[in-house]
């Protein structure tokens, strides 16, 4: 395998081939996906390595004692021997990485083969193909942050430590010295914090990005910008902490910090800089100086990081391991945003290359990582399965009317547009009402006349009488609800999405395939609606490829919305994603056959291309952003000279070429301007399916291909590469 390695004597770099590690029990043995340079302390040992012998024992002082000891204790000519001896000497570089487990050791058991991992250790995460790693220093990356973000995980625990030891609190103001990597994450742990923060950096484009990502103002320390940003936020007492994440031999830093820190204000040095107290400044103030030690409790404790004895919660709540966790975790929910620090991604191949340029100054960076090769990372494939069911269903037998018909769920979605429609539609019978607390069904039972109301699920899935059941709950329920409705082989109508992970997806098509019950739809209703329907009748058919785009103005959520919920609910788009991809897949005529997602950093926006059989494309804006005026959703397809032009679901239009014999631009302003998204027409036809035996109003096969492809979009943002849809044979 090949490593990054450095002689210290020479200031050599190196791509050396180096024997693979072997797994020994305690760790895991991990293929690197991605592993990040710090600028920092990387770029200082690479410099240094490139002094003259005086400059070297000049930067390091610490080491120049040492050898003084040894020179006391076993002489000149021993100590000379020795310390040339470790001079010329490979040595590793590198601390923090993602990658996938590719072989476990004895006594571990929480993590398997092919599982993806960040690392630490400037001694186990190293720039090298593979490394070994024990146990405290990996954590299992979650589901949905990608590689390339996971491999931050050492140096934002390095950041967090330093952010616990200055124990900051809602309301109070922070001071941020040095925006570099560990700086600029520092800011974001801090504001996520609820702690307002001041940047201090002499460069003008790490002043901007901090307050991108949530400073409150930056600029130079030598000027007056910063000093000026502190008496306002603080109303002139100064800040309540100070972090040191600077470098390099200037004493500004630590005479900047007791400038501007309150009276009893905490000092935290994180970075290696200078640190001549000036005694007055800081004895009057009282400051208390902290030193953050890198990762966190655990660091160059033997058994701790080799041994793998891990410190009781009960006595260090946060420990090396558990910050990695934590940060990780941050970073999946959006706490955190490490895209926008990335400068740069080389190939390993490019490794030596890629450290000259940083030393020379002609790349500049605040992160760089080293991408590794990818077939030989198994768990970034870019492709999702669509499951394929090969079963022979059941007779579909009809049903005497009315059609009777059960709740599982009775939310606000359920209760404004689907029972209204329901409770007055001639035919159906609403029968029982199944919920989890037994308010809310009975509120349920009471407004839309249902026989009965209950919380007992079992019983309602066992009662032979109820024809159909709709899943109407939250979206991480929907899967499981679905897969015993139709093994209790009832018909089954489930509110977007059908499945939040592939495992779901197969597990309900399972289900059908056991049963031989293949009478499900999902509630994309958007195909239904009678304005966009008529839309298409009137654009006709097509010949070549079409281009559709489709902007979603989907506006930011409400505080405490359980769509927030990421970790148990899926994203947002994940739930409601589906309605734009059936909807441009039924425009098309086709299922897609890739997803390519792409999210600019800091908010939720996405744009999602899907390719078609036949070389159609469709792009999907899902914004956030956008102001609350402008219309929800709208909507263009263009093929052969014709357009077709849908604004919000109130007026649609259809444009054709002048040559186009005997047809007229057609638009539906004689139309009734109510907004329809097809609901009901949507219950109409699934009632009518069940009532008549007939076939469902979607093939389960394009319900199957549109979740894959909404399951597609966060595997595709977690790559960064264009995801196939693998059909199933």
């Amino acid at each position: 395998m090949k490593q990054v390695v450095q002689n210290y004597k020479s200031g050599e770099l190196a791509l050396l081939d180096v024997p693979v590690p072997g797994c020994k029990p305690g760790g895991v043995l991990v293929r690197t996906a991605y592993s990040l340079i710090s600028t920092g302390t990387e770029m200082m040992k690479v410099s240094e390595a490139g002094m003259s012998m005086v400059g070297k024992a000049r930067s390091r002082p610490d080491q120049v004692a040492k050898v003084m000891q040894s020179v006391a204790t076993n002489g000149v000519p021993a100590t000379y021997r020795k310390v040339m001896g470790k001079l010329d000497s490979y040595t590793p570089l590198g601390y923090s990485l993602c990658g996938v487990v590719e072989q476990v050791g004895a006594g571990i058991d929480d993590v398997k083969v092919g599982d993806l991992v960040a690392c630490a250790g400037n001694e186990h995460a190293l720039h090298a193909e593979l490394n070994w790693v024990p146990k405290n220093l990996y954590t299992p990356v979650p589901d949905g942050l990608a590689p390339r973000h996971a491999a931050f995980g050492t140096v934002g625990s390095i950041a967090m430590q330093g952010v616990r030891q200055g124990e900051p609190q809602l309301g109070e103001v922070a001071l941020v010295i040095g925006l570099g990597l560990i700086g600029q994450l520092v800011v974001q742990l801090l504001t996520a914090s609820g702690v307002r923060v001041v940047g201090a950096d002499p460069d003008p484009a790490r002043c901007e990005l901090a307050e991108r990502l949530g400073a409150a103002a930056c600029g130079d320390p030598a000027s007056a910008a910063v000093e000026t940003a502190v008496a306002e936020l603080t109303g002139g007492h100064g800040v309540d902490q100070v972090y040191l994440a600077a470098g390099g031999n200037s004493n500004q830093p630590v005479e900047l910090a007791a400038r501007l820190c309150r009276d009893r204000g905490r000092v935290v040095d994180i970075g290696k800089c200078r640190l001549d107290l000036p005694w007055n400044a800081y004895y009057e103030k009282e400051l208390d100086v902290r030193f953050s030690r890198s990762y966190g409790p655990g660091r160059y404790d033997p058994e701790y990081e080799l041994e793998g004895r891990d410190y009781p919660i009960g006595y260090v709540r946060w420990t090396e391991r558990r910050n990695l966790a934590c940060f990780l975790d941050l970073a999946a929910r959006g706490s955190v945003d490490v895209q926008p620090l990335i400068s740069h991604i080389a190939d390993f191949d490019d490794a030596v290359e890629t450290y000259q340029r940083l030393k020379d100054g002609e790349l500049k960076a605040v992160a760089v990582l080293f991408r590794y090769p990818e077939e030989k990372v198994e768990a970034e494939a870019p492709a999702v399965a669509v499951p394929r069911v090969t079963v022979k269903p059941s007779p579909a037998r009809s049903v005497k009317s009315p059609v009777r018909l059960a709740f599982i769920g009775a939310g606000n979605y359920a209760t404004s547009m689907l029972l209204p429609h329901l409770a007055q539609r001639d035919g159906v019978e609403l029968s029982t009402v199944v919920t989890t607390t037994a308010l809310s069904a009975a509120n349920a039972q009471r407004k839309f006349g249902f026989a009965e109301a209950t919380t007992d699920l079992d019983a309602v899935l066992g009662d032979k009488s109820i024809d159909a059941v709709f899943v109407v709950t939250r979206h991480s329920s929907h899967a499981e609800l679905t897969r015993k409705a139709l093994l209790a082989g009832k018909a089954v109508f489930v509110e977007k999405p059908l499945a939040l992970t592939e495992d779901e997806l197969a597990g309900v098509l399972a289900a059908v395939e056991e049963s031989g019950n293949d009478r499900l739809q999902v509630g994309f209703n958007r195909r239904f609606a009678p304005l966009l329907q008529e839309a298409k009748k009137r654009f006709g058919a097509r010949t070549g490829p079409a281009s559709l785009r489709y902007l979603v103005n989907a506006g930011r959520l409400q505080h405490g919305s359980w769509y927030l919920q990421q970790g148990t609910e899926g994203s947002r788009f994940a739930g409601e994603g589906g309605h734009f991809i059936d909807t441009a897949s039924w425009l098309l005529g086709a299922d897609p056959v890739s997803v390519y997602a792409v999210a600019p950093s800091g908010n939720e926006d996405l744009q999602v291309v899907l390719r078609y059989p036949d070389g159609s494309t469709a792009t999907i804006s899902y914004v956030t952003t956008g102001p609350a005026s402008l219309p929800k959703e709208t909507l263009d397809l263009v093929a052969d000279g014709k357009a077709l032009r849908l604004d919000d679901f109130v007026r649609a239009s259809v444009y054709f070429e002048k040559s186009t014999a005997g047809r007229k631009k057609w638009d539906s302003s004689r139309l009734p301007k109510a907004r329809d998204k097809g609901q009901n027409a949507e219950l109409a036809a699934f009632v009518r399916a069940v009532r008549t035996g007939g076939p469902m109003p979607v093939p389960l096969e394009s319900l199957a291909a549109t979740t894959a492809a909404t399951l597609a979009v966060q595997a595709g943002l977690a790559d960064g590469a264009p995801v196939t849809l693998e059909r199933a044979r």
